[in-house]
This record gives C-alpha cells, structure tokens and sequence, in this order.
C-alpha cells in the first residue's frame, strides 16, 4: 500500500492551488473552481471544496516538502506573502527546516534534502 495523493479542503480552490502551483513551480493549467489536482515529482496535492464551509482552524495536520535549498524556500516563500512561523533553523538531528501558514492557515515544513530522509 502507498499513499496516493494529499488532499486539502479549502472554500477557495483557485486561491489556494495558486499559492501551491507557485510553491512548487508546477502548473496544472487548470482554473477549476471546486477541484485541481497539482502534480510535483511523485507527490499529488489535490485541492477540493466539497461544499462544506471550512473553518481554516487546521491545527492536527501540516504538510512538510523536502527541498535541496532551503535558503531559496525561505526567499519564495516571503516573496509569496506566506506569514513565516519559523525561520529555517537547524535541528539537533541535522536537518534545516522552516514553518509558515500557507493562504488558509495550514502548517507547512520546508525541510533540507538529507540523507535521513532518503
């Protein structure tokens, strides 16, 4: 078994899929207002409004990206507009990571490409 894909509900899947899309320098040429289905590397992120009204208190899950440059995801994610949680900082077990609320205030980690996470 694998996991298939990622999904976040959210009220404004344009918005949000747009933040995502950026983030990971992808494009799924799609505008569709209740559904898209973003594809970066191995990872399907999928944005969905199932018709419920979300409260955008998402405090039991984040997200977290392993990426190779975390000092250029800490510059795309300010220059996004994202509000940082945590500056990147080195953790005792060697990786770099940093924090912030993606546009429905959901926890995202961007973390450094080493080999503990392979």
């Amino acid at each position: 078994m694998r996991l298939g894909e990622v999904s976040l509900l959210t009220n404004d899947v344009v918005k949000l899929a747009n933040f995502y899309k950026a983030l990971l320098e992808t494009d799924n040429n799609s505008s569709d207002e209740v559904h898209q289905t973003i594809i970066a590397e191995e990872t399907m992120l999928t944005i969905y409004n199932d018709g419920s009204i979300k409260n955008n208190n998402n405090q039991n899950m984040c997200l977290a990206f392993t990426i190779n440059d975390i000092e250029k995801g800490y510059r795309k994610v300010l220059a996004l507009g994202a509000e940082i949680i945590e500056k990147p900082t080195k953790r005792p077990w060697g990786a770099v990571n940093m924090s912030f609320y993606d546009p429905d205030r959901n926890v995202i980690y961007l973390r450094s490409d080493i080999a503990y996470f392979g």
